[in-house]
């Protein structure tokens, strides 16, 4: 991917060489780092405090009950699993993590549940690979992240997106976990 980064600054340096044109080609540089700085520090407040929102649930023992309360659904999404209760609450955590829109919060609990999961022996098993998909998919209830960008981006309301996201999120979960199931019936 990097290497794609590289190309792209390359043939705009050159291209900006080739027009006359690399005062606008420097100028277009630091008015994009400037705001790519602007953004992450406009971000930073609404992710800390979703983070935080996280933490507590998991101190206060939410995340458990949570777990509690999702159980049914994704012992039926991860049969293999459904008895073990590090795995599952590992899950559930991803899980609670994704309802909340915190993607990046969602990403080291999901490492781990995959982590428990996986058998050393090199291959995805179904278990996994639903795991990648309901990860990727998300359903969000809140969408923490993608409000906070809009936010920082100066709308009026960050929230206004809610119906189009839950309507988005579930589309694409059911379209996911459906094909998972498909695919690992096929294979068998």
């Amino acid at each position: 991917m990097s290497w794609i980064w590289v190309v792209m600054v390359g043939v705009s340096i050159l291209c900006g060489a080739a027009t006359g044109r690399m005062e606008e080609v420097a100028g277009a540089a630091l008015e994009g780092a400037n705001a790519g700085v602007e953004l992450c520090l406009a971000m930073v407040g609404v992710m800390c405090l979703w983070m935080g929102v996280m933490r507590v649930m998991e101190k206060s023992g939410m995340v458990q009950g949570l777990s509690r309360c999702l159980h049914p659904v994704l012992s039926r999404l991860y049969p293999q699993h459904a008895r073990d209760q590090e795995i599952m609450g590992a899950v559930s955590a991803n899980v609670a993590a994704n309802l909340l829109g915190l993607g990046n919060a969602s990403t080291p609990l999901g490492i781990r549940a995959a982590q428990l999961m996986a058998d050393g022996g090199g291959v995805a098993t179904d278990s996994l690979c639903m795991l990648v998909v309901c990860n990727t998919a998300s359903i969000q209830l809140i969408p923490a992240t993608v409000a906070s960008l809009r936010q920082a981006a100066g709308s009026a309301s960050a929230f206004d997106i809610l119906p189009a996201v839950w309507l988005a999120s579930a589309i694409s979960v059911t379209v996911g976990v459906v094909a998972a199931k498909g695919m690992a019936r096929l294979w068998r």
